[in-house]
């Protein structure tokens, strides 16, 4: 009876149970739909960023958290990072293809939410 078991690897093209607890495919929409994690992908859309000017870019973020959602979107294949070996060391992060295919309904969600607050006449902020 194998019914429900959620197989570690799939075949290619094969659908995942999203629904299922251990399902991996399950794993990444949590990381991606996270609190930062949304946040990530969309700073990185534009162009690659090094830790610090990430970290600017998303306000509010502290240095632990993009930490860990960073480690986290790496592991998924969603971003992938680069080391310099310098003193010390500069890393960079970017969006892998399949990163880029993930988050451009993110930004066509924000992209909509952001005409929408306008047609709505929302004040942004430091327009008080």
């Amino acid at each position: 009876m194998t019914e429900g078991l959620q197989h570690s690897q799939a075949e290619a093209g094969a659908r995942y149970d999203v629904f299922h607890t251990d399902c991996p495919a399950r794993d990444m929409v949590d990381h991606v739909t996270s609190r930062w994690g949304i946040w990530v992908l969309i700073s990185l859309r534009g162009n690659d960023l090094r830790f610090y000017e990430l970290r600017e870019s998303i306000q509010g973020i502290s240095e632990k958290m993009l930490s860990q959602t960073l480690r986290a979107l790496v592991d998924d294949g969603l971003v992938w990072r680069h080391v310099e070996p310098t003193m010390p060391p500069q890393v960079t992060y970017g969006l892998t293809e399949f990163g880029r295919e993930v988050s451009e309904p993110l930004t066509e969600l924000f992209d909509r939410i952001t005409r929408g607050l306008s047609l709505l006449g929302m004040r942004r902020p430091g327009n008080d």
